[in-house]
């Protein structure tokens, strides 16, 4: 019956459609996973990124004057430069030079610089101004100086009393020269008065005034002490630059060259001041262990004057003056206040405390 084969046809069609349909809705669930263990999770998750290192901490530029970046007691500052340690200490460190150290105590008081490579002495002396400075580093054990006296005038001096009345060369008013000066004359039996203290600065001028006739008699250190001896200008009069004649004029060790700092600014950046020391004592340990003609080498060619046989020969004689520990020898500040209390009498009145003057602590922090 046609009706009959209808019936069947579409019943077909019915059940291909089904099929169809039902193949379709599997194709589109996932496929079943097993679920992960707790151990597998952990393993594929992504690892912790590490925490960002520190930053490293930026210390303040230093600036440094020194009374003289070319005397040789005032060495280790550009020697200390030359050999790298400062920047191996990561510091900043501009060093700048002043003909006189009261010229660079006066920059430090007016917080133009932090540190001065000078005397000793000037912690003292500001001191009983009401000013309180610190060493910090001790370089020397003496003051590594010399006063000549011209060989057309020697004659004329024989003893420190023969000081009276004359034109004596010191490098400003008010520096360690004038102190010492004012001390020698004294020890010869006159007063502070007794005498005319003309500044004529150091190297080429005080050599210019001792050529002209402007002073007979003028403190010096190297090289221009040799530099006077070699081209028959001077000769010694007092020694103040061997251990032994230093120790004979002063009676004692006199610590002079040295670093030192505003007291404030060394309680306020004891790392700053750590680092100082590190890098001072590593070049003084570095000068203990070197010849003359080694040390030489690493400084500026300029520093020769156009001799530097005669720098090297001013160079070996002066080694012996320097520590090689950064360390103020005992009884050395004791030994300064004796010579300042006689060479400059307001201080008598003065209530110095030696102990602020200087500190050894940073020194004794230094690596061996």
């Amino acid at each position: 019956m046609k009706f009959g084969k209808s019936t069947k046809l579409g019943a077909a069609m019915l059940m291909s459609l089904g099929l169809i349909l039902t193949g379709c809705g599997t194709a589109d669930k996932p496929a079943s996973q097993p679920a992960p263990k707790g151990n597998d999770q952990q393993a594929s998750a992504p690892a912790p990124a590490p925490a960002p290192a520190p930053a490293p901490v930026k210390l303040p530029k230093v600036n440094i004057m020194v009374g003289g970046l070319e005397k040789i007691i005032y060495l280790p500052a550009k020697l200390t430069e030359s050999l790298g340690y400062f920047k191996e200490e990561g510091l900043e460190v501009e060093l700048t030079s002043q003909a006189s150290g009261v010229n660079a105590e006066q920059a430090l008081i007016a917080g133009e610089v932090q540190g001065v490579v000078g005397f000793y002495d000037h912690t003292i002396d500001m001191q009983a101004k009401g000013k309180f400075l610190q060493e910090v580093v001790q370089l020397a054990t003496n003051p590594g100086a010399k006063l000549m006296v011209t060989n057309k005038a020697k004659d004329q001096y024989k003893t420190l009393a023969d000081l009276k009345g004359k034109n004596i060369g010191i490098t400003s008013s008010g520096a360690s020269s004038h102190f010492l000066v004012n001390y020698l004359v004294t020890k010869g039996g006159n007063s502070t008065k007794d005498f005319v203290p003309l500044a004529v600065g150091a190297g080429g001028t005080l050599v210019a005034a001792m050529e002209q006739g402007k002073v007979d008699i003028a403190w010096a250190t190297q090289p221009t002490t040799a530099l006077l001896e070699q081209r028959g200008i001077a000769t010694t009069f007092v020694d103040m630059e061997s251990q032994e004649g230093s120790k004979q004029t002063l009676g004692g060790t006199y610590p002079a060259p040295s670093l030192y700092m505003d007291a404030d600014y060394v309680k306020k950046n004891p790392e700053v001041v750590q680092r100082l020391a590190n890098a001072f004592v590593k070049t003084l340990r570095y000068m203990s262990t070197h010849k003359a003609e080694e040390i030489a080498e690493k400084l500026p060619k300029e520093y020769y004057a156009g001799d530097k046989d005669l720098y090297v020969k001013s160079l070996q004689a002066s080694l012996a003056m320097f520590t090689t520990d950064g360390k103020m020898p005992a009884g050395g500040p004791e030994k300064v206040l004796e010579v300042l209390n006689i060479s400059t009498p307001q201080l008598k009145d003065a209530k110095i405390d030696l102990s602020k003057t200087f500190t050894n602590e940073f020194v004794d922090k230094v690596k061996k």
